[in-house]
């Protein structure tokens, strides 16, 4: 039996795991993305360019998917809901279908700083997955993308 795995969105607890057995179930995850892709979008000229029927249905898990499998760090919450790790995180946006993505940090992590370039990170790799990936500043100009897969 497989263990089942969860994208890490960053908002769970950090990830209690050998951190190498974490890259191989990423890995695997990504991997069976790419096939969904591969199997489901017969119809493209290029079938991995775009993202599959089951992405535009699980948007956050998706993209978590492919930041984590990128390299990129997910944020991590303690359990009084204080973050304790920097890095991305990814929940629903106002619009159904549209992924929120943001850099947060513990408080004094200086992730507002390097949100910037951290989150330019985040939407090139999503872009060249297929995804639309534009950048926005919300209240007290703080940063976040808006992602949602390309038509």
């Amino acid at each position: 039996m497989t263990a089942r795995f969860d994208a890490a969105t960053g908002d769970e607890a950090p990830i209690e795991t050998d951190p190498r057995k974490r890259t191989a179930a990423v890995r695997a995850a990504f991997d069976s993305l790419l096939e969904i892709r591969r199997l489901m979008n017969t119809d493209s000229d290029d079938p991995l360019a775009t993202p599959a029927a089951w992405e535009r249905h699980q948007p956050v898990r998706a993209v978590a998917i492919a930041l984590e499998a990128a390299g990129i760090p997910p944020s991590a919450v303690g359990a009084d809901g204080h973050r304790l790790a920097t890095g991305y995180r990814c929940a629903e946006a106002e619009r159904a279908g549209v992924v929120r993505v943001e850099w947060l940090g513990p408080t004094g992590s200086g992730a507002a700083y390097a949100a910037g370039e951290q989150l330019g990170n985040c939407a090139r790799v999503l872009r060249g997955l297929g995804w639309e990936a534009l950048e926005y500043r919300g209240r007290g100009r703080h940063r976040y993308l808006e992602v949602e897969p390309l038509p």
